[in-house]
């Protein structure tokens, strides 16, 4: 079903999605029709709607039905990538981080970063933006990730401190996994991942992130291309904290279950108890006590 996001002033009111801009001249090429279904998503919720009317410049579309968009992940994830050189590169982290999950995407530059933005910052970003809603329209997400340049890391540093687990990829020296940053923080709403550009980070780089308190992770044996190690951190994150939160609630029902257990079984012993021939006696004087009051 075609997928459609609220953005170049398209806008939903009385029950009636209106979809303008390169997402009309979109749906002419998808060569939509009135009658058809597609997909309106705002804000991580999915408006289902019917084709009404199609010009050259809008497409209105009646609302039946509006539902959480399932291809949300329940974890807000930030992604802080050093910014690698060539495009394609950029291109493959923005794609696929936007497929796995990420709500925001951020290129940084550091000391190992060949990188550099040349001319007009804006229009890169712009362009970025615009690879990240391709991306997430083709995978089914219910937002676009919001994508931006830190021109350093020590910003990198403040946006991953802005949430409850801020993860920091290293390949050498004390380190704990990804399991164990996750597993030691419990239940979180929101995560950073930081990846380094080619050739990693220097180490008074990952120094200085162990002294801002950022979780010093490994990812195993192996070294990850900068291109594919935030985009496999973030898969694995995001399954990690699934779990974790899922264990949460199987231990919460255990214990309920098991409190239940022992409950009927207090209950069934103290029975028993009362039934017995010497504890028959005392059990009618408390009840012919009781029936005095």
């Amino acid at each position: 079903m075609p997928r459609f996001f609220l953005s170049g002033g398209s806008s939903i009111a009385g029950g009636t999605a209106f979809i303008l801009g390169e997402d009309a001249a979109h749906a002419k090429v998808l060569r939509l029709r009135v009658g058809d279904t597609m997909i309106v998503c705002d804000g991580g919720k999915d408006h289902h709607c019917t084709v009404t009317k199609i010009t050259p410049n809008e497409v209105e579309a009646e609302i039946f039905e509006v539902v959480p968009c399932q291809g949300e992940p329940s974890v807000h994830t930030v992604i802080l990538a050093g910014l690698p050189k060539g495009s394609d590169k950029t291109d493959y982290i923005l794609q696929k981080c936007t497929e796995a999950g990420a709500s925001e995407i951020y290129f940084f530059a550091s000391s190992r970063c060949v990188a550099r933005i040349q001319g007009d910052a804006d229009k890169k970003i712009a362009r970025w933006q615009r690879i990240a809603e391709e991306a997430a329209k083709q995978s089914g997400r219910g937002v676009i990730p919001t994508v931006g340049f830190l021109p350093d890391l020590a910003e990198a540093f403040n946006k991953a401190n802005a949430t409850a687990l801020p993860l920091f990829m290293y390949e050498t020296g004390e380190r704990e996994t990804l399991r164990e940053a996750v597993e030691s923080a419990g239940s979180i709403a929101s995560a950073a991942i930081l990846t380094g550009p080619e050739g990693g980070f220097e180490p008074f780089e990952a120094e200085l992130a162990r002294i801002m308190k950022l979780h010093i992770c490994s990812m195993g044996p192996r070294i990850f291309r900068c291109e594919t190690a935030p985009v496999a951190a973030l898969a694995l994150c995001i399954i990690l904290i699934g779990y974790a939160i899922g264990a949460l609630i199987v231990l919460a029902l255990t214990l309920i279950y098991t409190w239940d257990r022992v409950l009927a079984l207090v209950l069934r012993l103290l029975d028993g108890l009362l039934h017995k021939p010497k504890w028959a006696a005392r059990r009618k004087k408390w009840a012919g006590s009781l029936t005095q009051l």
